[in-house]
Order: structure tokens, then sequence, then C-alpha cells
């Protein structure tokens, strides 16, 4: 997700990833890993905030794509949090997401929008469904039908949002983004997640749905997931025939495509009650591991490299 300030984007995107991962983790019930990496998570939403506030306000105009990352970022931290049992502090975090996200979105009306064209055209639908996925979330935990039906609006206006994105978005850019083009795939998999955990909501005598709409619920939902490894399988092709070579800050968006599709298929197995997607899930959730830990590797390798760059220049100088 590029941008003027990449330390911003790239706390941003991290929480976001992080977070996502702990929710994954927590729903396939390895909830000691899960609480250390939302224990992750919440360090980069922290730095993300520390950087937020030593910037002037006007800054959230110039870096519309961060401010969006770290929206969403919000909202998957506050959903790990109600994951853990803590749901004060995840209703918190939702107020916070969604007065970030109104204002964001009242910003995009008057004119400031992500980079046209590029994979950041989908953060709208992100930060719209991450909302609906916390809300929905908090709705399960605490039993409040209103929640579960705001959430509900707010699913269906990322669908309507990610629509949108993908009139605007190039496909060019598969060959070209370095990293980005994978929110393609990420508001898909982070609207199944939504549309499971609504599902899940419905569950415990607490009865939100008739038959008619947990009908739509499920079959929206199954086809979102279906579509978002689709476009995965699309992605992984478009990278093994253009091999980006280089770490960029935007390659933590296909790890949080991985983290994603993998929480969502969890969700919708325990949902619709579908053992051989639980394991298909569980695999995906390891691989999701390794890929975040594959691009921490190369996120310090990359750093190092850079540093000891810098050094060699400046004793070229000297």
């Amino acid at each position: 997700m590029p941008g003027p300030s990449p330390s911003a984007t790239l706390w941003a995107i991290h929480a976001l990833t992080t977070g996502t991962l702990s929710v994954g983790l927590d729903s396939a019930g390895y909830e000691v890993l899960s609480r250390i990496v939302l224990a992750l998570a919440c360090a980069s939403w922290l730095a993300a905030v520390a950087r937020a506030v030593l910037r002037p306000p006007r800054a959230w105009r110039e870096e519309a794509a961060a401010a969006l990352t770290f929206t969403a970022a919000t909202a998957m931290v506050g959903t790990g949090f109600c994951a853990a049992g803590w749901p004060r502090s995840a209703a918190a975090l939702l107020a916070l997401a969604a007065l970030l996200w109104t204002g964001l979105l009242w910003i995009g009306l008057l004119g400031v929008r992500t980079p046209d064209r590029q994979g950041s055209v989908f953060l709208r639908c992100v930060a719209t469904q991450g909302l609906a996925v916390l809300g929905a979330a908090l709705a399960a935990a605490e039993r409040a039908a209103w929640l579960a039906h705001t959430a509900l609006v707010l699913f269906w206006l990322g669908l309507v949002l990610y629509v949108v994105a993908l009139f605007r978005f190039r496909p060019r850019q598969m060959t070209e983004d370095a990293g980005d083009h994978w929110l393609a795939a990420g508001g898909l998999g982070v609207s199944a997640l939504a549309g499971a955990l609504l599902l899940g909501a419905d569950s415990g005598g607490f009865y939100l749905w008739n038959d008619d709409n947990r009908a739509v619920l499920t079959r929206v939902a199954v086809a979102l997931l279906v579509l978002t490894l689709v476009c995965c399988v699309v992605l992984l092709t478009a990278e093994l025939m253009w091999p980006r070579h280089r770490y960029d800050v935007s390659r933590w968006a296909t790890v949080f495509v991985v983290a994603v599709t993998a929480a969502a298929a969890l969700a919708i197995a325990a949902a619709l009650d579908v053992p051989w997607l639980d394991g298909a899930g569980r695999a995906l959730l390891w691989v999701a591991v390794a890929v975040w830990l594959g691009c921490a590797a190369w996120a310090l390798a990359s750093a190092r490299a850079g540093a000891g760059s810098g050094r060699v220049r400046s004793r070229a100088r000297r």
C-alpha cells in the first residue's frame, strides 16, 4: 500500500495482519498462541497510534491508505480482544474504528482517495468489513441484536464498496504492484469472515435471522470464500509469472489474505458444521503462520541490508 509514510503503513498493515492471524488461531483452539500473536498485534497497533499522534491532522488526508488500514487493524485487534473474553476493550475499539471509518468515508466523499487503479482501492471494503467482523463477534458475545443488525448493514455495504473498487482496479497491477494487489482477494476474504460470524452469532437460542435470511447469508458467505480461493490462485499465478524480488511494505497484504482466508474457512466450518472445511482451514492457518514468519524475516533482512548499504555510502563519502 504505497503512500508518503511507509512507516505508518507498515505498523498499520502489520497490526491488521497479525490481529487477523490471532483471530484465526483462536478459532482453531490455539488460545495461548493466539494471545501471544494478539500481543504482537497490539504492539504494532500502538506503534501506529504513536505515528498518527506525532503527525499533523492534515496528514490523514495525505495518507488515506494508511489511515484506512489502521481502521481495519483497529477492528481486527478488537475482534481478537472479543475472542479473548475482553468485550469492554473490544467495544472501545469498535467505537474508535467506527469513528475513524465515518471520518475517512466523509473525507473520501470530499474527493481524497486512495491511489487510483491500485490494490489500495479495496481498502474501503476491508475497513468496512472489519467493522462488520467486530460487530458480529461482539454481538454474539453480548447478545446484542441491534449490533448484529448494524453489522449486517455494514456487511452489505462492504460488498457494494468491493464492486465499486473492482471497477476502479486495473488488472495490470497484478504484474506491477509490490503486493497491495492482493487486497483484491483480501476484500473477499474479510467479507466471507464477516458473513460467517454473522451466521455464527445466530446460535444458542439467540434468534437473529429467519430461514430465508440465514439461507442467503450462507450462500453468500460460502460463495465469497470460494471466490477468495479462486482469486488467490490467480494472484499466485501472477506472482510466479512476474516475481517480485524486492521487499516492500505492501507484501504484508499477501500475508493478510492468507490469514483472513484461513479465519474465514474456520468460521464458516463452525457456523455450518463442516468438518472437512475445518481441517482445510487449520492447514491454511499454519500456512499463514509460515508466511507471516517468512515475511517478517524478509523485512528484517531488507532492513539490515538497507542499514548496511547506508553505512557503506557514509564511509565512501568520508
